[in-house]
């Protein structure tokens, strides 16, 4: 007689059974509960995107001036087209190291006085190493009264990866506007600064309008990986149960011996 493969399993108990359904349907459920979550962040990063794109394409407007500073946050403001009218400060520009698609190089960071009587800070552009000296693009070194243009960004603290600015050795590696303006002894500093557009400066340095706008939205993709888990807990719970009753269905068709034994 051919007994089956797996007649010297025993089944497990209706208890055990129980035990890894419960455990089984609460993973699920935390796994699908992580799905729908990464679905309400889909939701929230599309209308995130919808609204910085609005404030990117909407007419220039004055930036928000020292009454308002403290309300000035990244949800709310980061992004937004503004203009100003003033004066730059030329000798107190700094260079904050960048990347760029345009290679590497630095950010010059210029004190813009406005006719306002307050100051921000100006990211005007992009320049190659070899161009960091402003002797070396003095006819974009502009004097007396202008206008600048561009987006409002939000200060970034501290440094970049690994590196922490040295303001006493005039390193930067992030556009920290409060330790900046702190290094040139500048006051009534803006707490954000101003991205500057694509305008040309004479010259053709610094190079404007290099801001980068990006979200990776990969929350959709998250959201099926969770369901796709939770997906595969359930299917293997009902393998198991699938499993026992094929184990049971075999005992019952080959009774074993006294010996645990399938009988003859």
């Amino acid at each position: 007689m051919n007994v089956p493969a797996d007649m010297g399993r025993r089944p497990r108990s209706s208890r055990a059974l129980v035990l890894v359904g419960i455990a089984a349907v609460l993973l699920a459920a935390l796994l699908i509960g992580l799905g729908v979550w990464q679905l309400e962040r889909l939701q929230w990063k599309l209308q995130l995107i919808a609204e910085v794109d609005a404030r990117i394409h909407a007419a220039a407007v004055a930036p928000p001036a020292p009454p308002a500073w403290a309300g000035v946050t990244q949800a709310d403001d980061e992004y937004r087209r503004v203009a100003a009218r003033g004066h730059f400060l030329n000798g107190d520009e700094s260079l904050v190291e960048a990347v760029t698609g345009k290679g590497a190089g630095f950010w010059v960071m210029t004190p813009f006085v406005t006719d306002q009587g307050f100051t921000i800070l100006v990211d005007r552009g992009f320049v190659p190493s070899d161009r960091r000296d402003p002797a070396s693009r003095s006819a974009g070194q502009i004097a007396g009264e202008t206008t600048v243009t561009g987006l409002l960004r939000i200060s970034e603290p501290g440094g970049g990866f690994l590196r922490a600015n040295d303001p006493a050795q005039g390193r930067w590696y992030s556009r920290d506007v409060a330790a900046i303006a702190r290094a040139h002894g500048l006051a009534d500093v803006a707490p954000y600064f101003i991205d500057a557009d694509a305008a040309p400066n004479p010259g053709g340095l610094p190079v404007g309008g290099l801001t980068v706008v990006s979200f990776p939205n990969n929350h959709f993709l998250y959201a099926l990986t969770w369901f796709a888990l939770a997906a595969m807990v359930l299917g293997g719970f009902g393998y198991l149960v699938h499993d026992e009753r094929r184990l049971r269905r075999s005992l019952a068709d080959y009774p074993a011996d006294t010996d645990g034994r399938p009988a003859h």
